[in-house]
């Protein structure tokens, strides 16, 4: 088609296609647990945090996602038996994420694949050509992100 030429030099094109593919390949990778990445991400990131409990508004902010894409998440993570929800003490209004200890142990296997994955990637690009990419994409988001 004419178009792949424009494809071919496209940056947008370019990361929406390998966030797709990354997205494939995170869901072979988190398959036995049943998760989507978001929800991998997640679990890493309540692991981490531990014992501090976690609000779905950091989540949000941390990985520039909505909200209602966190509390998606956190609904099927508890519904999974993976995490809780409790009231934070200082904000009725508001709640905090807790694992439970399947989470945990759910969360050490998605941090294992999580750092197997890297690991390939600085394996087969190297980490300097990671570094390069990932500073360009950030100029990339940065210079329109204001706008």
């Amino acid at each position: 088609m004419r178009i792949e030429a424009f494809l071919h030099e496209s940056p947008m094109f370019a990361v929406g296609r390998t966030a797709r593919s990354f997205e494939a390949l995170s869901a072979r990778v988190l398959a036995d647990d049943g998760l989507s990445f978001m929800e991998g991400l997640v679990l890493a990131a309540l692991f981490f945090e531990a014992p501090r409990p976690v609000k779905p508004s950091q989540l949000a902010a941390t990985f520039s996602t909505s909200r209602g894409n966190i509390s998606h998440c956190v609904s099927g993570l508890e519904a999974k038996g993976l995490l809780q929800r409790r009231i934070d003490p200082e904000d009725a209004r508001a709640y905090q994420l807790m694992l439970r200890p399947q989470g945990k142990r759910t969360a050490l296997r998605v941090i294992a694949a999580f750092d197997a994955l890297q690991r390939s990637f600085e394996k087969q690009v190297g980490k300097p050509a990671l570094r390069a990419m990932l500073a360009t994409l950030a100029r990339l988001r940065d210079m329109h992100a204001a706008g």
